[in-house]
């Protein structure tokens, strides 16, 4: 079934900004998720795939196009109770968070620590989804794609999905569109590959792996390394981002955003050596080191709260994350991003990158 629905992306997105989604279908199946897109391709149309809305920024011009919005919920897992492992599936349009919590609920270790994480399900292994020293990576399986340039539906290893820090092979798949010759026209990615559902495979356990994130471990009151039940890791996870005001509540103008809009910087061992010596480091393998985005912004300058009392500012809970502070438009988004990104240029000479897709605009 094919539901065409009116709407604005300030009403479509965790941020609360955007134009018009120009023309809106929910579809409730497979076929008719497929139909769309392929129509649409066939008729040279924009397509703009939506998940939850909570990774992404789109203009205030909005989009002329088709948005397709999957509203299938669907989470199977088969019966585990006499083995070690099994695989849980999900479609592209469930909610992410009810996906663990079901996971969790079921004895089910390996994605306990990405709970609260807004958005759907497709939206995860397109950006590598992790906190709090998991992600989604470590567990997927397999993810079931339409291949747009194949037109044909295609099931994706592990092995080839091209994981990396927040990114895959699904998202470097995204073309720029129009012909970014044209610095006036509008920009739109274009994915060559649509999610249509993930397998993850998840193992059958009480306890987690040994945690290894500091933070999560002190909240649970144990040592890093040592394990904890899967529930009460799940609501140790909960705690922390809802004091960061990443766990969405409409009454909270911090969670009013995209959760982290930058992403942690990757740097070389030359790189991460011009910093001070106080600055976060952690190992990103091949000799690269991560740092953190959120130490980088309040060193900077930006505490937390900068922008207030303007309709955008930093949440004044984490400086990660850019909210709306009610009637901010996604021109003050990007101003304040901006703002933010060339301050940190200037103080350590490190870029700062956007973590949510950016729709008929660029930083």
């Amino acid at each position: 079934m094919t539901t065409t629905v009116d709407a604005t992306f300030a009403q479509l997105t965790t941020l609360g900004v955007g134009g018009p989604a120009g023309r809106l279908l929910e579809t409730t199946t497979e076929a008719d998720l497929i139909d769309a897109v392929r129509t649409a391709d066939a008729e040279g149309t924009p397509v703009l795939v939506l998940g939850g809305g909570s990774n992404l920024l789109v203009s205030d011009a909005g989009f002329d196009g088709l948005v397709v919005r999957d509203a299938r919920r669907d989470i199977t897992t088969p019966d585990h109770s006499a083995c070690a492992g099994v695989t849980l599936t999900a479609v592209a349009g469930a909610v992410w968070d009810e996906v663990v919590a079901h996971a969790a609920s079921h004895r089910l270790k390996g994605v306990e620590a990405l709970s609260g994480i807004p958005g759907s399900v497709g939206a995860t292994p397109v950006q590598n989804v992790g906190a709090y020293g998991q992600e989604v990576s470590q567990t997927i399986a397999t993810v079931r794609v339409w291949d747009r340039s194949r037109s044909r539906v295609r099931t994706l290893p592990l092995a080839d999905l091209g994981f990396g820090y927040r990114t895959s092979l699904l998202k470097r798949s995204m073309r720029a569109l129009p012909d970014e010759a044209d610095p006036g026209a509008p920009w739109y990615p274009t994915p060559r590959y649509v999610v249509l559902d993930v397998t993850f495979q998840l193992r059958v356990a009480d306890l987690s792996e040994p945690l290894v994130y500091p933070e999560l471990a002190r909240e649970l009151g144990i040592a890093v390394g040592e394990r904890a039940p899967l529930p009460d890791v799940r609501a140790a996870v909960l705690a922390l981002r809802g004091r960061k005001g990443m766990v969405l509540d409409a009454a909270d103008p911090d969670t009013r955003s995209a959760g982290s809009f930058f992403t942690n910087p990757v740097l070389t061992t030359e790189e991460a050596a011009t910093l001070p010596d106080e600055a976060p480091r952690f190992p990103a393998g091949d000799g690269l080191v991560k740092t953190s985005a959120a130490w980088l912004i309040d060193r900077s300058g930006f505490a937390k709260g900068f922008g207030l009392p303007g309709p955008a500012a930093l949440s004044t809970k984490h400086t990660l994350a850019l909210t709306n502070r009610g009637g901010a438009t996604a021109g003050d988004l990007l101003t304040l991003a901006r703002t933010v990104r060339d301050g940190v240029a200037q103080r350590f000479g490190i870029t700062l990158e956007p973590e949510p897709v950016l729709v008929g605009t660029a930083l």
